[in-house]
């Protein structure tokens, strides 16, 4: 496989064509990516030897290599042998707690939200939702301010509870504690003044060990939420709630239920009479329950955290209990492959949503832990191409971020470029050479510099 090759803009009689990985960066504004395999991200088989054109920020033109003329004096980027995907699109993380292995409110700050933010993007992730725990107006701060070479902050601002339920420790304090069908309007009135992306609330007791929200607070909520235009994500534990919550006209979940209970007829029915409503599996580590030692040599992990990280991750999951663990499995057999089963034959949509930066083993793990719900994804019966317009495609639409999700003329020009095909093998998403923002390279070896001390990819 040859190397991505770049062209220079010169006035040079004699150019000759160098690494991508070697070449100065470029203020050109217009650039003509040529070669690779191309993923559109909208299901459909890829473009073999594909070219696409860049101006600023946008595609502009997509097509085939020789059939595309590019305005005179654009940058010529070779891309034979690799493959360019559209950026991922993360809706369920928690962001700011989690700072080294150490998961406290006090690492909420701006900057460990930035330095969040740069993980993802080094993890070809362009638009990222902040799931219900924000304190205070920090991240509806940062979601208006620029950050070049950042993934778009989006954010669900503080969720929904009762008082002392939803999320665990150290975020248990930040949703709205609801007690009256009063409250729970006055937070929603709130949330759509400050301009929130999203709404979570939480229906779950925690298996009896917090209150949960009741129908009688959560339905005033979801109606309270649609009429001043807000979208509506649950956290739910038990089925009945998950029909209920349908019906009362919520718009997606952020937890389904199939570790504890399996989907049955009737919620398919449901599902049925509410196409719009959409999933985000959740699955975390997923068939890697357990933890594989092989899951701790993810390249991708080695370059975004320092290795005694790794090894306390490590440490931590070798001493899983054999009966959770155990557990687990039969879960994911016995519950979770035969639900996903049922709601892909119903035509239910699917979004990626990983749930890092919460509480958990490796919950600190931000970014490539999107790439592995991708994997997660295909274990429990989406092709690779459905996996990837579920992170793609259909995760920009579900935050309503048009621009993105798609390599199409008039879409913000936001790619990855790997060095194998997901679409063999969806681990490849993984396999990194570049990650395009905006238009504009990503200075990975930078950013590993910083959290490994590391310029260059581990081997």
């Amino acid at each position: 496989m040859r190397s991505a090759k770049i062209l220079p803009y010169c006035l040079l009689v004699a150019c000759s064509l160098v690494s991508a990985s070697q070449a100065p960066r470029t203020t050109a504004t217009v650039t003509l990516f040529e070669g690779a395999r191309l993923i559109t991200g909208d299901g459909e088989a890829p473009i073999e030897n594909s070219a696409f054109i860049v101006e600023n920020t946008r595609f502009t033109k997509v097509g085939r290599k020789g059939e595309l003329k590019p305005p005179a004096g654009a940058v010529r980027v070779d891309l034979t042998g690799k493959t360019v995907m559209p950026a991922l699109i993360e809706l369920h993380t928690h962001l700011g707690y989690w700072k080294g292995m150490v998961n406290s409110a006090e690492n909420y700050t701006r900057e460990n939200i930035l330095d969040h933010l740069d993980r993802f993007a080094y993890s070809g992730v362009a638009a990222v939702l902040s799931l219900g725990v924000a304190r205070g107006d920090l991240e509806f701060q940062l979601q208006d301010e620029p950050h070049p070479g950042a993934p778009l902050l989006r954010t669900a601002g503080r969720g929904l509870a009762r008082p002392n339920g939803g999320p665990g420790a150290p975020m248990r304090d930040t949703p709205y504690g609801i007690s009256t069908e009063a409250e729970a309007r006055k937070a929603m009135q709130e949330l759509a003044a400050k301009k929130a992306n999203f709404v979570k609330i939480w229906v779950d007791d925690r298996r009896g060990t917090v209150p949960k929200l009741t129908a009688d607070l959560y339905r005033p909520a979801i109606d309270e939420a649609h009429k001043r235009n807000l979208h509506v994500l649950a956290h739910v534990s038990q089925l009945a709630d998950v029909k209920d919550l349908i019906r009362a006209g919520l718009d997606g979940f952020a937890h389904p239920v199939w570790m504890q209970e399996e989907t049955d007829d009737e919620l398919i029915q449901v599902l049925k009479q509410h196409p719009k409503v959409f999933i985000l599996t959740t699955l975390k580590w997923g068939n890697r329950i357990g933890g594989r030692p092989a899951l701790l040599d993810e390249p991708l992990l080695r370059e975004l955290h320092p290795a005694e990280e790794l090894k306390q991750v490590g440490d931590e999951l070798a001493n899983a209990k054999p009966d959770d663990v155990a557990r687990a499995r039969s879960a994911w057999t016995g519950r979770v492959l035969p639900s996903v089963a049922k709601l892909k034959a119903a035509g239910v949509r699917f979004g990626l949503g990983s749930d890092f930066g919460g509480t958990g083993i490796g919950a600190g793990f931000l970014g490539v832990t999107s790439h592995m719900e991708l994997e997660n994804l295909v274990a429990v019966g989406l092709t690779p191409a459905e996996a990837i317009v579920a992170a793609t495609r259909n995760s920009a639409e579900i935050l309503g971020l048009d621009q993105l999700g798609m390599v199409a003329p008039g879409k913000s020009a936001d790619f990855i470029v790997l060095d194998a095909n997901p679409l063999d093998n969806i681990a490849n998403t993984r396999r990194i050479a570049k990650v395009y923002l905006r238009g504009t390279d990503v200075n990975r070896a930078a950013l590993r510099a910083k959290w490994t001390g590391k310029r260059t990819t581990s081997p």
